[in-house]
């Protein structure tokens, strides 16, 4: 790695922190408002408001690393491995999707025999914490409007979530490993940081609800794995693109029965 001032990493992880902290207190302010959900409610003003994300996120992320001088290496953006990437990002997906329902499925059971809670009461913490998707997208419009639902499905799940959130993630591991090598530089230093990484990725998504959170905390922890260990975010771009797609086209079918069955 390069030697560079550790100042210029300290300055590097400040403005890769500061990013999703202020999209956090934007979202949870328009959560909270009537001015509707965070990625706006109409195609249009889901085109407007994805490209100044990512507008935002490019001068933040460009000048965080201008500061570091953070290589591509450094930074895990070489295409790894090769034409396998999508491949792999799509088994990925799928392996994350089965691996949170078994989490799911786990901790059901576990409360069931310990008899914490019962399969009732179970159910009726799961309809009482339903993720609130409407905070950041409108599913009246996902459902009455083809275009918008499109655009979700593939602009937002593929590159506003999947492309900036894997970069952000490894701008964030590359800051730790340099200011802290000791602890984050060997492999099982990487995976306590993806860890660390994951639950304020899962607290990024708490206006989302308090199960929200916590999948997406599972799932960052999943996503982070596979960087670590591709050494790319290549397949974890991919995966996480496919993981929100497909639950973004199932969305507007799985709220409203969700609304039938309670």
């Amino acid at each position: 790695m390069r030697q560079t001032p550790r100042w210029r990493w300290w300055i590097h992880l400040l403005l890769i922190g500061v990013y999703p902290a202020l999209g956090l207190l934007v979202r949870l302010g328009v959560g909270h408002s009537s001015r509707g959900p965070a990625l706006s409610g109409s195609a249009r003003g889901l085109l407007w408001v994805s490209g100044f994300e990512l507008l935002l996120f490019s001068i933040f992320f460009a000048l965080a690393c201008l500061i570091s001088r953070a290589s591509r290496e450094q930074l895990m953006l070489p295409w790894r491995p090769g034409w396998w990437v999508a491949p792999l990002g799509l088994v990925y997906s799928i392996s994350i999707r089965i691996g949170l329902v078994m989490v799911s499925v786990a901790v059901v059971i576990v409360l069931a025999a310990t008899r914490t809670m019962t399969p009732e009461k179970v159910q009726e913490y799961l309809n009482a914490n339903r993720p609130d998707i409407d905070v950041l997208v409108s599913v009246s419009a996902m459902r009455d409007n083809p275009t918008y639902y499109w655009l979700t499905i593939t602009l937002v799940s593929f590159v506003v979530a999947g492309l900036r959130e894997e970069m952000w993630r490894a701008g964030t591991l590359a800051a730790m490993r340099v200011l802290w090598p000791r602890v984050f530089d060997s492999w099982r230093g990487q995976c306590l940081a993806v860890g660390l990484i994951a639950l304020a990725f899962g607290f990024m998504h708490i206006q989302m609800g308090i199960l929200a959170a916590i999948a997406a905390g599972i799932l960052g922890l999943f996503l982070g794995a596979i960087i670590v260990v591709h050494r790319s975010i290549w397949p974890a771009v991919i995966a996480h693109g496919f993981f929100d797609a497909t639950s973004m086209a199932i969305l507007p079918w799985w709220i409203e029965k969700a609304r039938q069955l309670h």
